[in-house]
């Protein structure tokens, strides 16, 4: 019989969510928060997010930096916009990008808002960039 209930990788991310909503930051204790983040994450993990930070500061410096449910997330007005997520947060095979419904992605009926990051290439940068900046507008 599969347990109904929420896993420990679950419970975890809570807790560090209410530890979240407790702390007020300024963006930079937040953005070293994010950074510590990214030190405690796997090799793999960490390359990815790392570069994903940089270019998030870069292409929209707006952008809040804060951890959302013990991951990396970029707010603006208080809502969360664009989220990290490492594969080793919940034992996934691909670590990923998401786009929360307040990201101005839209595009007619249908359109993605989590994409699956294997590794860090030129060719993602621009990709993630260009999402990015459609994201906030």
């Amino acid at each position: 019989m599969a347990d109904e209930g929420f896993s420990t990788e679950e419970r975890a991310a809570m807790k560090e969510r209410a530890k979240e909503l407790k702390a007020a930051k300024n963006k930079e204790d937040s953005e070293k928060e994010v950074l510590k983040k990214f030190a405690e994450m796997t090799p793999a993990d960490r390359v990815i997010g790392e570069s994903l930070h940089k270019l998030v500061m870069s292409t929209a410096p707006d952008l809040l930096p804060k951890n959302w449910y013990g991951q990396p997330a970029y707010y603006l007005d208080g809502k969360v916009i664009v989220f990290f997520q490492s594969a080793g947060k919940f034992k996934t095979r691909y670590s990923s990008l998401g786009f929360s419904e307040d990201a101005k992605l839209d595009d007619g009926v249908i359109w993605p808002t989590s994409f699956a990051l294997l590794e860090w290439t030129p060719a993602v940068e621009k990709q993630v960039a260009a999402l990015v900046k459609k994201a906030v507008g």
